[in-house]
């Protein structure tokens, strides 16, 4: 049984999370058809868009993507010819992305759905509701980093749940 706010008591925290993720990209996800792209290389295309010359590093830390997802989507991009990869002016180990003109032209008119996805995501969410969130997911982020880094050291027992 659903409560008004649509979490059952015993549902876990972890599913709604997936389940959210997952109606955020079927929801992009069917207004990328057109444009032959996937959630990922939007988003990739859309930071490169709004921080040109962005690193790989950079675009990993600033969507939270892991390394080898992010090189593998620029490198699809860059087989489209919608993603430049410059040398760094000042430091030649280093490699700055760009969007070559049919990138720049598809970014431009994609740039109005990331407005609007993101308003989605938090439409009807005041403004301390959008900043508690953030500050929970966050942590959970953090729980799981630490946890995947085997730094976790026990299961939370069932009080510290309901604390």
């Amino acid at each position: 049984m659903l409560l008004k706010q649509g979490i059952a008591p015993n549902e876990h925290i972890g599913f709604l999370i997936a389940a959210a993720r997952r109606r955020i990209n079927q929801a992009l996800g069917r207004r990328l058809r057109h444009y032959r792209l996937t959630p990922r290389q939007f988003w990739i295309l859309i930071a490169i868009r709004e921080h040109p010359g962005f690193s790989l590093t950079e675009i990993v830390a600033h969507l939270r993507m892991d390394y080898p997802t992010a090189s593998r989507v620029v490198f699809a991009l860059r087989r489209r010819r919608l993603v430049d990869v410059r040398e760094d002016a000042d430091d030649r180990r280093r490699s700055r992305l760009h969007l070559g003109p049919v990138g720049a032209a598809l970014g431009e008119e994609l740039h109005g759905l990331a407005t609007s996805i993101r308003g989605a995501v938090t439409q009807g969410l005041s403004g301390a509701e959008r900043e508690a969130l953030g500050t929970l997911l966050g942590k959970i982020i953090a729980n799981m980093d630490r946890f995947h880094n085997g730094r976790y050291p026990h299961a939370p027992s069932t009080a510290e749940l309901q604390r």
